[in-house]
């Protein structure tokens, strides 16, 4: 081995020792600045209540050292802020709050049109819990249960309509997946968000909305605002105890939404370590489970590999019922 190429290994040993050493530091005092959590939704709505209260549990974890600031960018179903969050720099300072929409739903509906990979381009922190999504209607609608809308959309086939947050949401899934296994035929209105569309039955604009149940729907069925006629995960849900679930009436159905943190790929893994485990300490101190359990999100933290392996699973679930239903969008 000649002189010049000992030389030459060793500069370069030395400065792979030196990036080591400096992302190992890097690392160690994370964070030292803002860290933007982007929420791919519009203000006001379920997934953007969630992404807060966990911003300021984050807040009160790290103290003085940083600050865990949100940033609202709706549209597209969530992808303009996925897609965001994807090319943002793996250093920490850039997460996504992902959601079964995102996450699972838009990757099946959006084959040929979204940009991301929702697997290659990001890598799962952690999971942070499921809240169902709730139907309401205006509370003149002749429909006092689930049951009865089904019975009324039937003798009306596309002369009724519902909104929701956005085409590709799990709110608007939601109910393409009610439509497809009770055989009805409603209109989908979609909003720019979850806020508008409630504001809009519940001002009677429209006759139906689907969102997350946290937030603004919770609110507005307790006041009487809106009339639930079902929640639509697997049991009823405690906040609303009285709503039943969907699968009272549908047999088989259930379909929860989640929420969960997501980073663009090649996050180191000590940054990952340290965001994983001050995720899942916030979110699991008891005024920050109580406050999100009061707004119908059940909290269940999970390590960024079992966060993998959920999203792998959802996704599969989700082809299968774009499939079925005929709604992959190929433009």
């Amino acid at each position: 081995m000649s002189i010049a190429y000992r030389a030459s290994a060793a500069v370069a040993c030395a400065a792979l020792f030196g990036s080591t050493l400096a992302a190992a530091e890097s690392s160690a005092s994370y964070p030292t600045r803002p860290v933007r959590l982007i929420v791919p939704f519009a203000p006001g709505g379920g997934t953007d209540l969630a992404a807060r209260v966990l911003a300021a549990a984050m807040n009160e974890q790290w103290g003085s050292n940083a600050t865990m600031v949100v940033d609202n960018r709706g549209g597209a179903g969530g992808s303009i802020g996925v897609e965001l969050a994807a090319k943002a720099n793996p250093d920490g300072y850039t997460v996504l709050l992902c959601t079964i929409g995102t996450h699972a739903i838009n990757p099946a509906l959006y084959k040929k049109k979204i940009t991301y990979d929702h697997l290659r381009d990001f890598t799962p922190v952690a999971y942070i819990g499921s809240t169902p999504n709730v139907f309401m209607v205006h509370p003149s609608m002749p429909a006092k249960s689930l049951a009865e809308y089904i019975a009324l959309a039937k003798a009306s086939p596309g002369k009724m309509s519902f909104g929701s947050s956005g085409v590709g949401a799990s709110p608007h899934m939601s109910i393409e997946l009610m439509k497809s296994m009770t055989r009805i035929d409603i209109v989908h209105v979609p909003y720019k968000g979850a806020s508008p569309a409630l504001t809009d039955v519940m001002g009677g604009q429209i006759q139906a909305s689907v969102g997350n149940l946290p937030g603004g729907p919770l609110a507005a069925i307790k006041a009487g605002k809106v009339r639930a006629l079902g929640v639509t995960s697997a049991k009823r849900n405690k906040q609303i105890p009285d709503v039943p679930s969907f699968g009272e009436t549908i047999p088989g159905y259930d379909v929860s939404s989640w929420y969960g943190i997501a980073a663009p790929a090649g996050l180191p893994k000590a940054i990952v370590a340290r965001l994983n485990r001050d995720l899942v300490a916030a979110a699991n101190k008891p005024d920050v489970r109580k406050r999100l359990e009061d707004q119908g999100v059940t909290v269940e933290t999970s390590t960024p590999e079992e966060f993998l392996a959920r999203i792998r699973k959802e996704t599969l679930v989700w082809q299968k019922v774009v499939a079925e239903t005929g709604l992959a969008m190929t433009e």
